[in-house]
Protein backbone atom coordinates (compact mmCIF):
# COMPACT_ATOMS: atom_id res chain seq x y z
CA UNK A 1 0.00 0.00 0.00
CA UNK A 2 1.76 2.98 -1.09
CA UNK A 3 0.49 5.69 1.40
CA UNK A 4 1.68 6.61 5.20
CA UNK A 5 -0.14 8.28 7.60
CA UNK A 6 0.83 9.71 10.81
CA UNK A 7 -1.39 11.09 13.63
CA UNK A 8 0.46 13.93 14.66
CA UNK A 9 -1.67 15.74 17.84
CA UNK A 10 -5.17 15.07 19.01
CA UNK A 11 -7.12 17.29 20.63
CA UNK A 12 -10.09 15.73 22.22
CA UNK A 13 -11.56 13.52 19.04
CA UNK A 14 -9.65 16.37 16.59
CA UNK A 15 -7.25 15.36 14.96
CA UNK A 16 -4.30 16.93 12.68
CA UNK A 17 -1.93 14.23 10.61
CA UNK A 18 0.30 13.93 7.40
CA UNK A 19 -0.64 11.44 4.57
CA UNK A 20 2.63 10.85 2.71
CA UNK A 21 1.84 10.04 -1.00
CA UNK A 22 3.87 9.60 -4.11
CA UNK A 23 3.19 12.75 -5.25
CA UNK A 24 3.18 15.03 -2.31
CA UNK A 25 2.16 15.04 1.33
CA UNK A 26 -1.46 16.15 2.28
CA UNK A 27 -1.55 17.60 5.78
CA UNK A 28 -4.98 17.07 7.35
CA UNK A 29 -7.43 17.68 7.99
CA UNK A 30 -8.32 18.41 4.33
CA UNK A 31 -10.94 19.62 2.23
CA UNK A 32 -10.48 18.00 -1.30
CA UNK A 33 -11.82 20.17 -4.38
CA UNK A 34 -13.65 17.97 -7.02
CA UNK A 35 -12.21 17.86 -10.41
CA UNK A 36 -15.36 15.83 -11.99
CA UNK A 37 -13.83 15.09 -15.45
CA UNK A 38 -10.46 15.53 -14.34
CA UNK A 39 -10.73 19.84 -14.27
CA UNK A 40 -11.88 21.95 -11.80
CA UNK A 41 -14.89 23.82 -13.98
CA UNK A 42 -14.08 27.19 -15.12
CA UNK A 43 -9.85 26.72 -13.43
CA UNK A 44 -6.66 25.73 -14.11
CA UNK A 45 -4.71 23.91 -12.16
CA UNK A 46 -2.53 26.94 -11.25
CA UNK A 47 -5.85 28.53 -10.06
CA UNK A 48 -6.16 25.46 -7.69
CA UNK A 49 -3.08 25.93 -6.55
CA UNK A 50 -3.79 29.36 -5.48
CA UNK A 51 -6.51 28.04 -3.19
CA UNK A 52 -4.25 25.99 -1.59
CA UNK A 53 -5.48 22.84 -2.83
CA UNK A 54 -3.40 19.74 -1.66
CA UNK A 55 -5.52 17.01 -3.09
CA UNK A 56 -8.19 16.75 -6.02
CA UNK A 57 -10.91 14.03 -6.77
CA UNK A 58 -11.99 12.93 -9.97
CA UNK A 59 -14.85 10.53 -10.67
CA UNK A 60 -14.15 7.22 -12.17
CA UNK A 61 -18.01 6.83 -13.26
CA UNK A 62 -17.17 10.27 -15.58
CA UNK A 63 -13.31 9.56 -16.70
CA UNK A 64 -14.61 6.14 -17.95
CA UNK A 65 -17.39 7.22 -19.92
CA UNK A 66 -15.18 9.56 -21.47
CA UNK A 67 -12.37 10.01 -22.29
CA UNK A 68 -12.24 6.50 -21.21
CA UNK A 69 -9.48 5.07 -18.58
CA UNK A 70 -7.75 4.15 -21.23
CA UNK A 71 -7.15 7.04 -23.06
CA UNK A 72 -5.75 8.32 -19.79
CA UNK A 73 -3.41 5.32 -19.35
CA UNK A 74 -1.77 5.81 -22.45
CA UNK A 75 -1.51 9.48 -21.46
CA UNK A 76 0.58 8.19 -18.26
CA UNK A 77 -2.21 8.05 -15.91
CA UNK A 78 -4.23 10.87 -14.59
CA UNK A 79 -0.91 13.09 -13.55
CA UNK A 80 0.33 13.40 -16.82
CA UNK A 81 -2.70 13.70 -18.42
CA UNK A 82 -3.78 16.18 -16.58
CA UNK A 83 0.13 18.02 -16.21
CA UNK A 84 -0.97 18.42 -12.08
CA UNK A 85 1.67 16.34 -9.64
CA UNK A 86 -0.22 16.66 -6.55
CA UNK A 87 -1.99 13.84 -5.23
CA UNK A 88 -5.41 12.67 -7.14
CA UNK A 89 -8.40 10.53 -5.22
CA UNK A 90 -10.80 8.44 -7.23
CA UNK A 91 -13.92 7.56 -6.55
CA UNK A 92 -15.77 3.82 -7.28
CA UNK A 93 -18.24 5.52 -9.85
CA UNK A 94 -20.50 3.86 -7.65
CA UNK A 95 -22.25 6.85 -6.57
CA UNK A 96 -23.22 8.32 -9.80
CA UNK A 97 -24.41 4.96 -11.24
CA UNK A 98 -26.40 3.88 -8.49
CA UNK A 99 -28.22 7.59 -8.47
CA UNK A 100 -29.55 6.87 -12.13
CA UNK A 101 -31.81 4.13 -10.23
CA UNK A 102 -34.64 6.50 -9.37
CA UNK A 103 -34.97 7.06 -12.66
CA UNK A 104 -35.52 3.97 -13.69
CA UNK A 105 -31.44 3.79 -15.59
CA UNK A 106 -30.05 1.43 -13.42
CA UNK A 107 -30.34 -2.22 -11.81
CA UNK A 108 -27.93 -3.39 -9.52
CA UNK A 109 -27.62 -7.08 -8.22
CA UNK A 110 -25.09 -8.80 -6.46
CA UNK A 111 -23.00 -8.99 -9.54
CA UNK A 112 -22.49 -5.48 -9.79
CA UNK A 113 -24.87 -2.21 -11.75
CA UNK A 114 -26.18 -2.41 -14.85
CA UNK A 115 -26.51 1.01 -16.15
CA UNK A 116 -27.82 3.08 -19.00
CA UNK A 117 -24.95 6.27 -19.80
CA UNK A 118 -25.99 9.83 -19.45
CA UNK A 119 -24.59 11.14 -22.35
CA UNK A 120 -25.38 8.56 -25.27
CA UNK A 121 -27.81 6.02 -23.29
CA UNK A 122 -25.12 2.72 -24.35
CA UNK A 123 -25.74 0.16 -21.92
CA UNK A 124 -22.87 -0.39 -19.08
CA UNK A 125 -22.17 -2.77 -16.55
CA UNK A 126 -19.27 -2.52 -13.72
CA UNK A 127 -19.19 -4.46 -10.81
CA UNK A 128 -16.27 -4.51 -7.96
CA UNK A 129 -13.66 -5.90 -10.24
CA UNK A 130 -14.33 -3.50 -13.63
CA UNK A 131 -14.47 -0.41 -10.61
CA UNK A 132 -10.58 -1.75 -9.81
CA UNK A 133 -9.64 -2.20 -12.69
CA UNK A 134 -10.70 1.45 -14.17
CA UNK A 135 -9.35 3.12 -11.40
CA UNK A 136 -5.57 1.47 -11.51
CA UNK A 137 -5.15 2.43 -14.92
CA UNK A 138 -6.32 6.30 -14.31
CA UNK A 139 -3.49 6.05 -11.68
CA UNK A 140 -4.77 8.09 -8.39
CA UNK A 141 -2.81 8.15 -5.24
CA UNK A 142 -6.32 7.02 -3.45
CA UNK A 143 -8.63 4.70 -4.93
CA UNK A 144 -12.39 4.10 -3.59
CA UNK A 145 -14.03 0.33 -3.08
CA UNK A 146 -16.88 -0.13 -5.17
CA UNK A 147 -20.13 0.32 -2.29
CA UNK A 148 -23.70 0.46 -2.71
CA UNK A 149 -25.01 3.73 -1.43
CA UNK A 150 -28.81 3.73 -0.60
CA UNK A 151 -30.66 6.63 -0.71
CA UNK A 152 -31.06 8.76 2.21
CA UNK A 153 -34.83 7.69 2.89
CA UNK A 154 -34.54 3.72 2.49
CA UNK A 155 -36.16 1.78 4.79
CA UNK A 156 -34.32 -0.39 7.06
CA UNK A 157 -34.51 -4.10 5.14
CA UNK A 158 -32.59 -2.05 2.07
CA UNK A 159 -30.15 0.06 3.69
CA UNK A 160 -29.35 -3.68 4.92
CA UNK A 161 -28.99 -5.30 1.96
CA UNK A 162 -26.97 -2.39 1.02
CA UNK A 163 -24.89 -2.43 3.31
CA UNK A 164 -24.27 -6.25 2.88
CA UNK A 165 -23.61 -6.05 -0.74
CA UNK A 166 -21.40 -3.25 0.48
CA UNK A 167 -19.44 -5.74 2.63
CA UNK A 168 -19.68 -8.61 -0.41
CA UNK A 169 -18.10 -5.89 -2.79
CA UNK A 170 -15.46 -4.92 -0.61
CA UNK A 171 -13.73 -8.33 -0.54
CA UNK A 172 -14.04 -7.98 -4.34
CA UNK A 173 -12.74 -5.03 -4.50
CA UNK A 174 -9.98 -5.58 -2.13
CA UNK A 175 -8.44 -8.94 -3.73
CA UNK A 176 -8.55 -7.26 -7.30
CA UNK A 177 -7.17 -4.10 -5.99
CA UNK A 178 -4.08 -6.43 -4.82
CA UNK A 179 -4.23 -8.41 -8.39
CA UNK A 180 -4.43 -4.66 -10.51
CA UNK A 181 -1.83 -3.63 -7.55
CA UNK A 182 0.85 -6.23 -8.29
CA UNK A 183 1.07 -5.11 -12.20
CA UNK A 184 0.82 -1.53 -11.95
CA UNK A 185 2.78 1.02 -12.81
CA UNK A 186 1.85 3.36 -10.43
CA UNK A 187 1.57 3.35 -6.61
CA UNK A 188 -1.78 3.38 -5.40
CA UNK A 189 -3.76 2.46 -2.28
CA UNK A 190 -7.29 1.27 -1.74
CA UNK A 191 -9.49 3.07 1.02
CA UNK A 192 -12.63 0.81 1.87
CA UNK A 193 -16.21 2.85 3.04
CA UNK A 194 -19.01 1.85 5.57
CA UNK A 195 -22.27 1.98 4.70
CA UNK A 196 -25.23 1.62 7.14
CA UNK A 197 -27.58 4.70 6.42
CA UNK A 198 -29.03 6.27 9.80
CA UNK A 199 -29.06 3.04 11.34
CA UNK A 200 -26.57 2.53 14.19
CA UNK A 201 -26.57 -0.90 14.50
CA UNK A 202 -25.79 -1.62 10.63
CA UNK A 203 -23.32 1.21 10.95
CA UNK A 204 -21.58 -0.22 13.12
CA UNK A 205 -21.81 -4.03 11.81
CA UNK A 206 -20.36 -2.10 8.56
CA UNK A 207 -17.35 -0.10 10.59
CA UNK A 208 -16.67 -3.44 12.23
CA UNK A 209 -16.15 -5.41 8.97
CA UNK A 210 -14.20 -3.24 7.06
CA UNK A 211 -11.55 -2.69 9.99
CA UNK A 212 -10.97 -6.48 9.43
CA UNK A 213 -9.47 -5.76 6.27
CA UNK A 214 -5.65 -3.86 6.68
CA UNK A 215 -6.63 -1.30 4.51
CA UNK A 216 -4.47 1.97 4.50
CA UNK A 217 -7.88 4.19 4.97
CA UNK A 218 -11.33 4.00 5.65
CA UNK A 219 -14.33 6.22 4.61
CA UNK A 220 -18.14 6.93 6.04
CA UNK A 221 -20.46 6.79 2.77
CA UNK A 222 -24.27 7.73 2.26
CA UNK A 223 -24.63 10.44 5.14
CA UNK A 224 -25.16 13.08 2.15
CA UNK A 225 -27.89 11.00 0.09
CA UNK A 226 -30.80 13.22 1.65
CA UNK A 227 -30.98 12.42 5.52
CA UNK A 228 -31.76 14.87 7.80
CA UNK A 229 -29.83 17.44 9.36
CA UNK A 230 -29.42 15.85 12.50
CA UNK A 231 -29.45 12.37 11.37
CA UNK A 232 -25.74 13.40 9.39
CA UNK A 233 -24.20 14.80 12.91
CA UNK A 234 -25.76 11.73 14.66
CA UNK A 235 -23.80 9.02 12.22
CA UNK A 236 -20.52 11.09 12.12
CA UNK A 237 -20.52 12.35 16.18
CA UNK A 238 -21.36 8.44 17.23
CA UNK A 239 -19.56 6.63 14.70
CA UNK A 240 -16.15 8.43 13.10
CA UNK A 241 -14.02 7.83 16.07
CA UNK A 242 -14.96 3.94 15.71
CA UNK A 243 -12.67 4.10 12.55
CA UNK A 244 -8.96 3.07 13.10
CA UNK A 245 -7.22 5.47 14.78
CA UNK A 246 -3.65 5.23 13.11
CA UNK A 247 -5.72 4.99 8.88
CA UNK A 248 -6.84 8.36 7.73
CA UNK A 249 -10.52 8.97 8.01
CA UNK A 250 -12.52 10.14 4.95
CA UNK A 251 -16.56 11.41 5.58
CA UNK A 252 -17.35 11.55 1.52
CA UNK A 253 -19.24 14.28 -0.70
CA UNK A 254 -19.72 16.76 2.12
CA UNK A 255 -18.60 20.56 1.76
CA UNK A 256 -20.18 23.01 3.98
CA UNK A 257 -18.81 24.71 7.00
CA UNK A 258 -21.01 23.40 9.23
CA UNK A 259 -20.79 19.87 8.14
CA UNK A 260 -16.57 20.16 8.11
CA UNK A 261 -16.51 21.35 11.40
CA UNK A 262 -18.61 18.93 13.37
CA UNK A 263 -17.17 16.51 11.34
CA UNK A 264 -13.51 17.17 12.60
CA UNK A 265 -14.58 17.68 15.81
CA UNK A 266 -15.86 14.00 15.69
CA UNK A 267 -12.30 12.83 14.35
CA UNK A 268 -12.66 12.79 10.59
CA UNK A 269 -9.76 14.38 8.72
CA UNK A 270 -10.84 14.59 4.73
CA UNK A 271 -13.84 15.78 2.95
CA UNK A 272 -14.76 16.37 -0.65
CA UNK A 273 -18.11 18.24 -2.37
CA UNK A 274 -18.82 19.48 -5.42
CA UNK A 275 -20.76 22.35 -3.84
CA UNK A 276 -18.73 25.18 -3.82
CA UNK A 277 -18.01 25.32 -7.44
CA UNK A 278 -21.34 24.60 -8.45
CA UNK A 279 -22.92 26.96 -6.12
CA UNK A 280 -20.44 29.61 -7.73
CA UNK A 281 -21.81 28.97 -11.47
CA UNK A 282 -25.43 30.12 -10.10
CA UNK A 283 -23.82 33.08 -8.50
CA UNK A 284 -23.23 32.28 -4.99
CA UNK A 285 -20.15 32.59 -2.94
CA UNK A 286 -19.12 32.18 1.11
CA UNK A 287 -19.17 35.35 3.11
CA UNK A 288 -16.73 35.37 6.09
CA UNK A 289 -19.05 33.30 8.40
CA UNK A 290 -19.33 30.90 5.64
CA UNK A 291 -22.62 31.62 5.01
CA UNK A 292 -23.93 31.71 1.66
CA UNK A 293 -24.29 35.18 -0.60
CA UNK A 294 -25.89 35.58 -3.90
CA UNK A 295 -23.38 38.04 -6.09
CA UNK A 296 -26.68 38.51 -7.79
CA UNK A 297 -28.24 40.91 -5.70
CA UNK A 298 -28.69 44.30 -6.69
CA UNK A 299 -27.11 45.19 -2.75
CA UNK A 300 -24.19 44.48 -4.39
CA UNK A 301 -24.69 46.53 -7.50
CA UNK A 302 -22.60 49.48 -6.52
CA UNK A 303 -20.15 47.34 -2.98
CA UNK A 304 -16.48 47.74 -3.91
CA UNK A 305 -15.95 45.77 -0.49
CA UNK A 306 -14.02 41.96 -1.56
CA UNK A 307 -16.71 38.64 -1.34
CA UNK A 308 -15.30 38.52 2.31
CA UNK A 309 -13.53 40.74 4.52
CA UNK A 310 -10.09 39.66 5.74
CA UNK A 311 -10.11 36.88 2.86
CA UNK A 312 -7.14 36.13 1.21
CA UNK A 313 -7.97 34.48 -1.80
CA UNK A 314 -6.99 35.92 -5.76
CA UNK A 315 -10.81 36.89 -5.72
CA UNK A 316 -10.67 39.15 -2.69
CA UNK A 317 -7.29 40.64 -3.07
CA UNK A 318 -7.72 41.97 -6.70
CA UNK A 319 -11.46 42.50 -7.16
CA UNK A 320 -14.70 43.98 -5.82
CA UNK A 321 -18.31 42.26 -4.88
CA UNK A 322 -19.55 45.29 -7.72
CA UNK A 323 -17.00 44.48 -10.40
CA UNK A 324 -17.91 40.62 -10.38
CA UNK A 325 -21.58 40.93 -9.96
CA UNK A 326 -20.96 43.52 -13.29
CA UNK A 327 -19.00 39.85 -14.76
CA UNK A 328 -21.80 37.51 -13.85
CA UNK A 329 -24.83 39.68 -15.01
CA UNK A 330 -22.96 39.85 -18.49
CA UNK A 331 -22.21 36.24 -18.31
CA UNK A 332 -18.27 36.43 -18.56
CA UNK A 333 -16.84 33.41 -17.20
CA UNK A 334 -13.80 34.46 -15.23
CA UNK A 335 -17.36 35.16 -13.18
CA UNK A 336 -17.58 31.76 -12.66
CA UNK A 337 -13.77 31.56 -11.89
CA UNK A 338 -13.11 33.90 -9.57
CA UNK A 339 -16.11 32.78 -7.32
CA UNK A 340 -14.68 29.26 -7.46
CA UNK A 341 -11.30 30.36 -7.00
CA UNK A 342 -13.20 32.42 -3.61
CA UNK A 343 -15.47 29.28 -2.72
CA UNK A 344 -12.19 26.67 -2.36
CA UNK A 345 -10.05 29.29 -0.69
CA UNK A 346 -12.85 29.35 1.90
CA UNK A 347 -13.21 25.57 2.75
CA UNK A 348 -9.80 25.18 2.54
CA UNK A 349 -8.38 27.74 4.86
CA UNK A 350 -11.02 26.88 6.91
CA UNK A 351 -9.67 23.50 7.30
CA UNK A 352 -5.97 24.68 7.70
CA UNK A 353 -7.07 27.18 10.33
CA UNK A 354 -8.68 24.33 12.36
CA UNK A 355 -5.62 21.88 12.04
CA UNK A 356 -3.71 24.61 13.46
CA UNK A 357 -5.87 24.94 16.43
CA UNK A 358 -5.78 21.52 17.13
CA UNK A 359 -2.18 21.81 16.66
CA UNK A 360 -2.09 24.03 19.23
CA UNK A 361 -4.45 22.73 21.44
CA UNK A 362 -7.00 25.51 21.24
CA UNK A 363 -10.00 24.02 18.44
CA UNK A 364 -13.45 25.21 19.79
CA UNK A 365 -15.77 24.06 16.80
CA UNK A 366 -18.34 26.20 18.94
CA UNK A 367 -16.99 28.71 17.87
CA UNK A 368 -17.23 28.74 14.08
CA UNK A 369 -20.78 27.24 14.22
CA UNK A 370 -22.18 30.45 16.90
CA UNK A 371 -20.09 32.79 14.02
CA UNK A 372 -22.47 31.42 11.81
CA UNK A 373 -25.78 31.16 13.79
CA UNK A 374 -25.24 34.98 15.06
CA UNK A 375 -24.50 36.36 11.27
CA UNK A 376 -27.75 34.33 9.89
CA UNK A 377 -29.98 36.13 12.59
CA UNK A 378 -28.43 39.00 11.75
CA UNK A 379 -28.71 39.07 8.24
CA UNK A 380 -32.07 37.56 8.26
Amino acid sequence: MAIKYSLEKKYKKARAGKIETAHGTIATPIFMPVATQSAIKAMTFDQLDACGCQIVLSNTYHLYLRPGEDMIFNAGGLHKWTNYNKPFLTDSGGFQIFSQAAIGNCKITDAGAFFSDHITGTKHFIDPEKSMQIQSKLGADIMMAFDHCPSGGASYLDVKEATERTHRWAERSFAEFQKQNAISKFDQSLFLIAQGGIFEDLREKSIDFIKSFDAPGYAIGGVSVGESREDIDRIVRDFAYLLPEDKPRYLMGVGTKEDIVKAIAAGIDMFDCVMPTRIARHGAFFDIHGNRKSIKNAQFENDFSPLSENCSCYSCRNHSKAYIRHLFKAREISAFTLLSMHNLHYLIELTNNIRNEILNDCFNPEKYLEDSVSNKKTTA
